[in-house]
């Protein structure tokens, strides 16, 4: 992770960008010594893109199988 001053990242963005594609390295952007700023790679994920909620779920136990209770609804 390389972290630049305000000032200098202004003077040489277009170089710092073109590397940041090349390296895949995060860029910390400094005011007066403290972060401001993160500039990261923009990296695609296909299958994300294609399936955004896989992964979010989880299964407990087997989904397949019958279920040996009997369920009685509410009246």
């Amino acid at each position: 992770m390389k972290t630049i001053a305000i000032g200098k990242f202004k003077a040489e963005c277009l170089a710092l960008i073109s590397g940041l594609v090349q390296t895949h390295e995060e860029i910390i952007i400094t005011k007066h010594g403290r972060p401001v700023a993160k500039v990261i790679p923009y990296e695609t994920d296909k299958e994300r893109e294609a399936k955004p909620l896989k992964g979010l779920a989880t299964f407990v136990g087997d989904i397949v199988s019958p279920i040996d209770e009997k369920w009685e609804a509410n009246k």
